[in-house]
């Protein structure tokens, strides 16, 4: 059996975004050399997501309009964890609703995908450096 890790690295702009990662896991899938396994894609912080959806950016706004109504950043005072000193609490409750991680089984070399279907990095806590584990296993 064939194993593959690598790590994605991201630091973006803005305190929350959505990025589809999707063209990167396929680069680390053809790097493995693997066939037919099974490709983990895990954020590897707990203010971050990985989640599989749609490429369309009207859902991305409603992904982060429901979200911020599920759990606004403000005001901070609000929330207990933020009594630390944090100003984060929201962006832990979006990681926790959206997700840590997928896997996708790989068929013939490929990410074996319903129709539409992506992988996306969720920021919820953004504006400095954050990891993303690929592990591919496989023949």
């Amino acid at each position: 059996m064939k194993s593959h890790s690598e790590y994605l690295w991201f630091n973006t702009k803005t305190r929350r975004d959505f990025i589809n990662i999707t063209p990167k896991i396929e680069e680390s899938l053809r790097k493995s050399g693997v066939k037919e396994g099974f490709c983990l894609v895990n954020a590897m912080h707990i203010t971050a997501s990985v989640f599989v959806n749609d490429d369309e950016s009207g859902l991305h706004k409603d992904f982060d309009r429901w979200l911020e109504g599920l759990a606004p950043h403000a005001p901070t005072s609000e929330y207990n964890h933020n009594l630390t000193g944090e100003d984060n609490a929201d962006a832990h409750l979006k990681r926790t609703i959206m997700g840590r991680e997928v896997v996708v089984a790989v068929t013939k070399g490929k990410l074996d995908f319903g129709p539409w279907e992506q992988i996306f990095y969720g920021e919820f806590d953004g504006r400095r450096k954050k990891r993303v584990l690929v592990k591919i296993i496989g023949e």
